[in-house]
């Protein structure tokens, strides 16, 4: 991976990952909310409550990779933008991790492919997260007493 424009497009597609922590950004609202909901009408189910809570939970997870994502799509745009050869923006991006201690000295010097590979790893991680979110959350939904009251509901 030694092509600007390369570096570019895996830039691009870690960018992808704000729309992920978008829609994961309203799934945890939304299981806080119902979640707190449920001791303001006060009916308590336990496993709605549990289900509320992992989507919280899964929420912060999701909140961290996307930070590490979006810092990784940063990343690459630097150094596909940096106009000096691609050897030299490598070794300048990692002597400034090490000393910032985000990354161990011998971390350094990996591949752009093995970079690029690890990144989106991180992506296709995030997204597993705010699907099983989103799995959770539909199950919240279906099984909330409201349902019953509305008609809806077994």
């Amino acid at each position: 991976m030694s092509s600007d424009m390369e570096l570019h497009t895996v830039a691009s597609l870690l960018r992808r990952g704000q729309s992920l922590d978008q829609f994961s950004t309203g799934l945890t609202l939304l299981a806080a909310l119902i979640g707190l909901g449920q001791w303001l009408v006060g009916s308590i189910d336990p496993w709605l409550l549990l289900l509320s809570f992992g989507v919280f939970v899964l929420g912060m997870q999701e909140k961290y990779l996307a930070f590490r994502v979006a810092f990784d799509a940063d990343l690459f745009q630097i150094v596909a933008d940096a106009g000096k050869p691609l050897t030299e923006r490598t070794q300048a991006l990692d002597t400034a991790l090490a000393n910032l201690g985000l990354q161990p000295v011998e971390r350094g010097g990996r591949s752009w492919p093995e970079r690029s590979h690890g990144s989106m790893r991180l992506l296709r991680r995030q997204a597993w997260v705010v699907a099983i979110q989103a799995l959770l959350t539909v199950s919240f939904v279906l099984a909330s007493p409201w349902l019953v009251f509305s008609g809806l509901g077994v």
